[in-house]
């Protein structure tokens, strides 16, 4: 149904650097794009999508011809026993069969079930009418254990869906509404593990390994769950004289307080993360660029006790955090063919460091009583059970961290328990039971061969509950391979270390806390500036040369790559990987760089805590890089801010908040009469100088708290707020230059005035405005606008809202939308861009007529019908705007077209309408 067409582009691993040969693929799926990798240590196939390696096997081997079994990859899990031996051979038939196509309907709640009952209504019951060889065609169903019937799925073959006109109408409708984030295709496995996390109003949550964001999509609903009523309901009570209802989630007057960090360690993926969030149009985001192993604490603002007394070294930790960790992937060999032909045990070795420290991680950020929710697309315990255990083991076991009995969640979704024992396979192909035989093996021959296994990967001595993890295997439900565990924090947590010795103490270091520097937690070098004295009963823990030369060294972000690669090979040569050369530069990144180890965090907290014994606070551990510049300590990312793109560096404009008096906001807040309880301090801009120039975007208050308090203290934020207001040119200083966006414009509507709204209620007054553009009402014009006209005639030029208002009549409309509307001098524009007009044309009338500008008026004669070309770069927007002023064509995002030779009377009349009529963003 979707075929792909694969473009290559250079990579930057997720959470490691890669080769500078390295590449990922982006596959168009009619249109979309889904990233698949190469190299890096991204998720699934290796590396989320593939092994590297193979790219071009992939691109060169048509699928149907490639052989779908691998002696070694079978044997491992035959040997696991991971189902019974009645269902075995289901599961490897199901594994050897294509995946089949997934989709999710996304945005509030309200919303999704109007686009899905589209599908229903009209879409289903062509498709249940297709007979092929005397039978029915199966049409998409609904996946059944997902709430509200939102995720669906179909397995019909592609030779009957290329055969039936249907096909193509609910293809259509499909890429429609998956332009414009109404629907998002994801596999089906992936949607658990955002459901597990139980995620409340009010909660701050973190997303460490989000690109590229279905995930996160999901989890920023979840935020924003009930808001939409809570929001009405509060403009409600306020229009009819009435405080607030009660209670917490109206705390913010209906609005959501919660919060979503998603974080992703590649620059370039943490941008493809934007791209997806922004297409929800949500305050409650923030997206992040760091390291999930040493994920930096962020820092809250300081606050006042109840006895007056400020509270200082405030961190802030998570309600609920999601670890989709990167792992070797082979439980998504249905859709990743080539881990046939290249399953490696060796994957799943050389990826279990990496994954332990991630969850650690996680649980230090948590706060108690939260949860984290691990997961993973691989079948291997290494990656999965023996994780858990390992991170549970370095927190101090079950009575600090618990597995939570996920066997409830998701009534209807099939499933099976954890495993408490397993065995290991070595690169040999040699199986372990235990680590003991592998000290045995090593005294006898060395470590060859033997390096990788570690005592974590094999089953934990203690009972953890391990069976209370979740497994999902392809023939259940006919998905892909997936492993979800739920894990609640019990008690404040000290993680330890994974066993490496500590090499001898040197005095000439310490570590100083926050209360006595003032500043994040620092590593003083000596030598490297003053080293005030600890004024705290007990010694602070001494840090080795090495340990701050591991700090230092993995918080480095000069990563070129060149040198990380030439440095790999060098350490390869003896490694356990050499039959796999993708492998090798993972394990190598993961290896032979050294890295600050977790009782090294430990130790930055044992000096907070001894500052704060109660622990109400997290210590700042990841500023562990942040040392001062010497002969021989490089300077770390931590201290540094984002520079501008030159020899790799990258650069982010700054977040900086308005003042809520500010002028500009006041005749904002004026024209649009917006409600003094929306808030005044939230909008902001960005740019160095802080003036609002074009974009206004607004945030939650937390999301401001974050953003000011660790301004310059080195976290590195990618994105945050929502584009509330543009900047648009008008043709005098009585209009408002600032119209609402639609992005903003759910957020604000409740809280505009009624001077500035227009309300529609028939169906055939819509369609006209997504078809035309501009539609004319000078003179009688304005009585073919239908309902709206007298309205039109009535308000100002500038910005209103358009209230599509539902209505039971024959021509009304089921679901109630608001859209922006812009009224010029004569005319009037629906500030939508083309791809949601037309996604709304065909969900709402079934209609697929091209869009149109109105023929504009000139001296001589009338300019030809055009279709608008619309861009969703504000950049590119406005270059393309300027460069059609000048050159006469038409005018980008649905700005007017000014052809052929006006009088002069025609091209002023023309003059004020082009200032008036705003392009689309």
């Amino acid at each position: 149904m979707w075929t792909p067409t694969i473009l290559r582009h250079p990579r930057i691993g997720r959470h490691g650097s890669s080769p500078k040969n390295a590449q990922f693929y982006i596959i168009v799926w009619d249109g979309e794009a889904r990233q698949k990798g190469r190299g890096g240590r991204g998720r699934g196939g290796f590396g989320r999508g593939g092994n590297g390696a193979n790219n071009t096997w992939r691109e060169r081997t048509n699928k149907n011809d490639v052989d779908r079994h691998n002696a070694r990859f079978e044997a491992y899990y035959h040997g696991l026993e991971i189902v019974g031996e009645d269902e075995e051979q289901k599961m490897w038939e199901a594994m050897r069969r294509d995946l089949p196509n997934s989709f999710r309907f996304t945005g509030s709640k309200g919303h999704a079930l109007a686009v899905q009952q589209r599908l229903k209504d009209f879409y289903i019951p062509e498709i249940t009418s297709i007979t092929h060889d005397g039978e029915m065609v199966e049409a998409p169903k609904p996946v059944n254990w997902y709430p509200d019937q939102l995720a669906w799925y179909m397995t019909t073959p592609k030779h009957i869906i290329r055969r039936f006109p249907p096909f193509a109408s609910f293809q259509k409708f499909l890429v429609a509404e998956t332009e414009v984030g109404n629907i998002s295709r994801q596999e089906v496995v992936s949607m658990i593990p955002p459901l597990c996390m139980d995620i409340q109003p009010g909660m701050t949550v973190l997303d460490l390994c989000a690109a590229p964001g279905s995930k996160s999509a999901q989890l920023i609903e979840m935020v924003h769950g009930g808001e939409e009523y809570r929001s009405r309901t509060v403009a409600k009570h306020m229009a009819n004289g009435l405080d607030r209802p009660d209670g917490n989630e109206y705390e913010d007057e209906g609005r959501s307080t919660g919060l979503l960090i998603a974080n992703d360690i590649d620059y370039r993926r943490a941008h493809m993360l934007v791209h997806q969030m922004k297409r929800l149009s949500s305050p409650n985001i923030i997206v992040t660029n760091h390291d999930a192993t040493v994920y930096p604490s962020i820092k809250l603002p300081t606050v006042h006790s109840s006895d007056g007394n400020p509270v200082q070294n405030r961190y802030l930790k998570f309600d609920r955090i999601l670890a989709d960790v990167p792992c070797s992937g082979d439980g998504t060999c249905r859709k990743n063919l080539e881990i046939w032909k290249n399953w490696n045990p060796a994957n799943a070795l050389g990826l279990h460091p990496t994954q332990v420290r991630i969850l650690v991680r996680a649980l230090q950020m948590l706060k108690v009583g939260g949860r984290v929710v691990y997961s993973t697309c691989s079948m291997n315990p290494v990656e999965d059970e023996a994780v858990l255990a390992t991170a549970i083991d370095r927190c101090g076991g079950s009575e600090k961290v618990e597995i939570v009995d996920s066997s409830e969640y998701l009534p209807g979704l099939k499933r099976y328990a954890g495993k408490r024992t397993w065995n290991i396979m070595d690169k040999k192909g040699r199986i372990w039971a235990n680590y003991e035989d592998v000290i045995r093996q090593r005294e006898e021959e060395g470590v060859d061969a033997l390096g990788r296994l570690q005592e974590s990967m094999f089953p934990p001595r203690y009972d953890y509950r391990l069976e209370r993890c979740m497994r999902v295997y392809p023939h259940l439900q006919d998905t892909g391979a997936f492993f979800i565990a739920i894990l609640e924090k019990k008690s404040e947590i000290k993680a330890k270390t994974g066993g490496n010795p500590r090499i001898g103490q040197d005095s000439s270091m310490k570590v100083e806390t926050a209360e006595e520097t003032g500043e994040m937690l620092e590593l003083h070098v000596k030598g490297s500036g003053s080293t005030p004295k600890s004024n705290l009963d007990n010694p602070l823990p001494i840090l080795t040369q090495t340990e701050i030369g591991a700090a230092t060294k993995r918080k480095r972000e000069d990563n070129d790559a060149e040198e990380a690669s030439a440095k790999r090979s060098k350490s390869s040569d003896r490694r356990d990987d050499e039959a796999d050369p993708s492998m090798a530069v993972e394990e190598a990144a993961e290896s032979s760089v050294v890295r600050p180890d977790i009782d090294l965090l430990d130790k930055l907290e044992d000096s907070v805590n001894q500052l704060i014994p109660n622990g109400d606070w997290q210590t700042d551990s990841s500023s562990l890089g942040a040392v001062q510049k010497d002969e021989t300590i490089d300077q770390v990312a931590f201290t540094a801010k984002y520079k501008m793109k030159k020899g790799g560096q990258t650069f982010e404009e700054p977040f900086k908040y308005l003042d809520a008096q500010l002028e500009e906001l006041e005749r904002v807040r004026t024209f649009y009469d917006i409600s003094p309880r929306f808030p005044r301090d939230r909008f902001m801009v960005r740019n160095a100088t802080g003036t609002a120039t074009k974009n206004i975007y607004y945030t939650t208050a937390l999301a401001k708290a974050i953003l000011q308090e660790n301004e310059g203290k080195g976290m590195k934020f990618v994105h945050c707020g929502v584009k509330m207001f543009v900047k648009q040119d008008v043709p005098n200083p009585d209009i408002c230059p600032w119209r609402i966006q639609t992005d903003g414009l759910p957020i604000l509507e409740p809280w505009v005035g009624p001077q500035r709204r227009i309300r529609l209620w028939k169906r055939e007054t819509l369609r006209k405005l997504l078809i035309e553009m501009f539609p004319r009402f000078n003179g009688d014009a304005w009585k073919n606008l239908g309902e709206i006209g007298d309205q039109i005639k009535e308000v100002g030029m500038g910005c209103c809202v358009l209230q599509i208002e539902p209505s039971e009549e024959k021509d009304g409309l089921s679901e109630r939308m608001i859209f922006p509307l812009w009224k010029s001098l004569h005319s009037l524009n629906l500030m939508l861009p083309k791809e949601d007009r037309k996604a709304l044309l065909l969900r709402l009338f079934n209609d697929d007529t091209p869009l149109i500008n109105l023929p504009q008026r000139h001296a001589n004669g009338d300019a030809p019908k055009v279709e608008i070309k619309v861009d969703s770069s504000i950049e590119q927007e406005e270059a393309e705007r300027r460069r059609n002023s000048s050159s006469g064509e038409e005018d980008d995002g649905g700005g007017v077209p000014i052809n052929g030779i006006e009088s002069e009377h025609t091209a002023r009349t023309r003059a004020e309408e082009v200032e008036a009529e705003p392009s689309i963003s």
